[in-house]
């Protein structure tokens, strides 16, 4: 059964869901027969990238804030994380477009390491204040996952992914989907937000209850003969 993934680097309930989800899913007696693909979105297409601003600055100008609910917000949003084992660190994050984040990430999918990647990129960044548009930061946390970092160089240099990138957000759009993380299950079932654990333990199990009864596995007629079997008697 396949589960997708929309979310966004820049996202603070992106990550916090992906943990909870990861936990449901660990529970769950069939995940071995979940498939798992994150797709792109962007909350800000339009951000700037800018170092040199402090997140609840920009916070506060995007939203029209003050400074001081700005933190608060980020403050709530920290212990968040913090309950779903995360560490976020605020101060150092780094304001930044992820439109080459998520380019970077259909390369990693490519070669079968699309959650590593996603993985990597929100420890980097709500974690560890690295910059998501930075070029030598994601060929460095591709290294670490397993790409080639001359592939990684030429994809960043190049439009290369950018049309796949834009596929999944106007997917997103065609859907519904207005915010993220959203989850969509056997394309029957929308989990909107850093559900709690049981809500994906619950979708989880309706949407593969239906998928199970869609996909049966085949019934095979034997003919029994001479054979050995598993535990080595013939």
């Amino acid at each position: 059964m396949k589960v997708e993934i929309w979310s966004d680097v820049m996202c603070p309930f992106c990550y916090i869901g992906k943990r909870r989800f990861e936990q449901a899913l660990q529970n769950f007696a069939n995940k071995d027969e979940v498939e798992i693909e994150w797709k792109s979105f962007q909350l800000n297409p339009d951000m700037e990238t800018n170092p040199n601003i402090h997140i609840d600055q920009y916070l506060a100008d995007v939203k029209g804030f003050s400074i001081d609910h700005a933190r608060q917000l980020n403050a709530h949003v920290t212990q968040m994380a913090a309950e779903a084992g995360l560490t976020y660190n605020f101060d150092k994050a780094v304001v930044a477009n992820s439109f080459n984040a998520h380019r970077f990430t259909h390369l990693a999918k490519k070669h079968g390491l699309g959650i590593a990647a996603e993985e990597a990129l929100f420890k980097a960044y709500f974690t560890d204040g690295k910059n998501m548009d930075d070029n030598d930061t994601l060929i460095e946390l591709g290294v670490e996952i397993g790409l080639d970092a001359a592939e990684i160089k030429q994809t960043l240099e190049s439009n290369a992914f950018a049309d796949d990138v834009k596929h999944d957000i106007a997917e997103a759009q065609y859907l519904g989907i207005r915010g993220v993380p959203f989850f969509v299950m056997n394309s029957k079932y929308g989990v909107s937000g850093a559900q709690e654990v049981r809500v994906f333990d619950e979708t989880l199990q309706k949407a593969f209850s239906e998928w199970q009864q869609e996909n049966p596995k085949p019934k095979l007629e034997v003919i029994e003969g001479e054979s050995c079997g598993l535990d080595g008697d013939c």
